[in-house]
C-alpha cells in the first residue's frame, strides 16, 4: 500500500517531475541572494501602473511599464500619442503618483513620499523642461534672475555665490549674452537654452525635458539639443528627452519607444571602427523589450505582414526562441518548404 511519504522524512513525496522541498528551499535562497531589480541603477520602474478613472471608466495610462535608466544617461523616449510617456514623465518629475508598481530615482521611493517629500524631491533631484517656453520662464525676470531663483528658494547660498553659479550655467549654454535679458527679449532658442539653465540651477541628480523642441526649427532644435549634451558631458546630469523629433532621437545613444503604456522596444547606438581603415562609423540596433512578468511586444508591421493575431506558436531552439503564425488560425500562412512550422520566417 502506497503511503505517499517518502521514506525516513514524514513528508508527502513530491508528484513525478515536481521539484523536492530542498530543491524549493535552494531556489528560495538563491533569489534572496541576487540583486534587486535596478539596485545600480539612478531612475527604476519596476512593473509600473497608473490608472485614471473619469466618470466611472478607467483608463489604464502605464500597464506594468519597465524602465532602468543608468547614472550619466542621455537618452529619448518616443511613442505615439496616449502611449503613456508623458504620464511616465510626470510620475519621474514628482507631479503624479502611481497606481501601483515601483518607481525610485536617485534613491528616493515616489510611491511613498509624502506633500513635504514630494516638494523637496522637485526641488533637490530633479529638473524639469516644458515644451511651452512661457511655462518655463517667469516673464518680468531676467535670464539670470531666473536662474538664481530656485537656489534662492532651496536656501543655503549667498548672493553672490548664487549670481556666480547662474553667470557659470549661462555661460557654459552660450548665453552669456542673454544675462539680463527678460523672456520676451529672446529667441524661441535662447528661452529653451535658459529654462535649461533654470533646471539645472540646483544641481539635479535628473533633468527631464518634454517635447523641449516641439516648437522649433530644426536648426534652433539642434542648438537646444546641444545644450542637453553640454550638460550631460559637463556636469553628468542624467537626462531624459521626451521627444517627436527624429533628429533629437537619433541624436542619443539609446531611445526608449513606449507602446499601450508598456516599453516595447530599444534603439542603442554605438561607434565602431572599421579595422581594415580605421574609419568611424555609428551603428544603431533594435530591440524588442522583455519584461519582468516574461511580456515581449513584437513590431506591428512584423505581425501584420505574418497574418499573427491572438496567439502564435513558440519553439526554443539553442540560441534563439522561434515564433510562429497560429497554422490553425482563419488566413493563416500555408504548409511550405521552410525550415519551421507553416514553412514561416524565424522569429529571433
Amino acid at each position: 500500500m502506497t503511503t505517499g511519504r517518502q521514506p525516513g522524512t514524514g513528508g508527502p513525496r513530491p508528484a513525478p517531475g515536481e521539484p523536492s522541498l530542498a530543491e524549493l528551499e535552494r531556489r528560495a535562497a538563491s533569489n534572496r541572494r541576487r540583486p534587486a531589480y535596478g539596485h545600480d541603477a539612478l531612475i527604476v520602474c519596476d512593473r509600473l501602473v497608473r490608472v485614471f478613472t473619469t466618470d466611472g471608466v478607467e483608463v489604464q495610462a502605464l500597464q506594468g511599464l519597465d524602465l532602468l535608466v543608468a547614472e550619466g544617461e542621455l537618452m529619448a523616449l518616443v511613442g505615439a500619442s496616449g502611449s503613456g510617456k508623458s504620464t511616465l514623465m510626470n510620475i519621474l518629475a514628482g507631479l503624479d503618483v502611481p497606481t501601483a508598481g515601483a518607481a525610485r530615482v536617485a534613491g528616493r521611493d515616489l510611491l511613498t513620499m509624502d506633500a513635504g517629500a514630494r516638494l523637496g524631491y522637485r526641488r533637490d533631484v530633479v529638473g524639469f523642461v516644458w515644451q511651452q517656453t512661457a511655462r518655463n520662464l517667469l516673464p518680468y525676470l531676467t535670464a539670470a534672475q531666473n536662474v538664481t531663483l530656485p537656489m534662492q528658494l532651496r536656501g543655503g547660498r549667498r548672493r553672490a555665490a548664487r549670481a556666480k553659479a547662474a553667470d557659470e550655467l549661462l555661460s557654459m549654454l552660450a548665453l552669456d549674452h542673454c544675462r539680463d535679458r527678460r523672456p520676451h527679449q529672446l529667441s524661441g532658442g535662447e528661452q529653451q537654452r535658459a529654462a535649461i539653465a533654470v533646471a539645472l540651477a540646483n544641481n539635479p541628480s535628473v533633468l527631464l525635458a518634454d517635447e523641449p523642441t516641439g516648437e522649433l526649427d530644426s536648426h534652433t532644435a539642434e542648438q537646444v539639443f546641444t545644450a542637453f549634451r553640454t550638460a550631460n558631458e559637463e556636469l553628468g546630469t542624467t537626462i531624459v528627452i521626451v521627444t517627436h523629433d527624429q533628429a533629437v532621437a537619433d541624436e542619443v545613444r539609446r531611445t526608449v519607444a513606449i507602446r499601450d503604456g508598456r516599453t516595447s522596444s530599444e534603439v542603442l547606438r554605438r561607434t565602431e571602427r572599421d579595422a581594415a581603415t580605421g574609419q568611424e562609423s555609428l551603428v544603431a540596433r533594435e530591440y524588442a523589450m522583455l519584461d519582468r512578468a516574461g511580456r515581449l511586444q513584437l513590431p506591428a508591421d512584423y505581425t501584420s505582414s505574418l497574418g499573427m493575431a491572438h496567439r502564435v506558436l513558440l519553439e526554443l531552439e539553442s540560441d534563439h526562441i522561434g515564433v510562429w503564425p497560429d497554422p490553425t488560425a482563419d488566413g493563416a500562412a500555408t504548409e511550405g518548404d521552410g525550415d519551421g512550422p507553416a514553412g514561416t520566417a524565424h522569429g529571433a
